[in-house]
């Protein structure tokens, strides 16, 4: 068997051993090689994630997510509203947070039909992605679904001034 990061280790399932098994630097060129491969390493990297337990790979695993983009989207928010798993909603959210204005409207969706738990790491992404983030959330604010748009509050909320100050916009904009 090769030894993690040499050239023989450059399949999918090859980067997934550099990065459960390789050095920090190794790690870092697997991240680069998986999002080089793009869209085809997006199952294999789920299904990773779902079946690790060390919080040290499992973060490499969503950086390598969020590295490939809004292709990977779609199957971590189905996934995650799938799997239970503690762990993989917190380090889905991650990398979720990391893909910026492209997964706002994704994640949005999933909140509609997420549970309570999941919405939470969500909301969590939310506030990573920031500021992109907040004009969705104001509209969400006007929502017809009182648990909508308690769950914009409670997001802009946790993301401190700025979106506290976007709330309070809404707010004297209603009167």
């Amino acid at each position: 068997m090769s030894a993690p990061g040499s050239p023989k280790n450059r399949t999918v399932q090859g980067y997934l051993e550099d990065i459960e098994k390789g050095p920090r630097d190794v790690r870092h060129e697997a991240i680069r090689g998986l999002a080089g491969i793009g869209a085809p390493a997006v199952p294999p990297l789920i299904g990773a994630m779902k079946d690790e337990r060390s919080a040290d790979v499992l973060w490499y695993l969503a950086l390598a997510l969020a590295r490939i983009g809004s292709t990977a989207i779609g199957p971590l928010l189905k996934e995650m509203k799938e799997t239970t798993s503690v762990p993989f909603r917190k380090y889905g959210a991650a990398a979720l947070g990391e893909m910026g204005e492209a997964a706002v409207e994704p994640i949005l969706d999933a909140m509609r039909e997420a549970d309570p738990q999941l919405r939470g790491f969500l909301s969590g992404a939310l506030c990573r992605i920031g500021e992109p983030a907040i004009p969705s959330l104001r509209a969400w604010l006007k929502d017809g679904d009182d648990v909508m748009r308690s769950c914009a509050g409670l997001t802009l909320w946790k993301m401190g001034e700025t979106g506290i100050g976007a709330m309070l916009t809404s707010l004297d904009e209603e009167e």
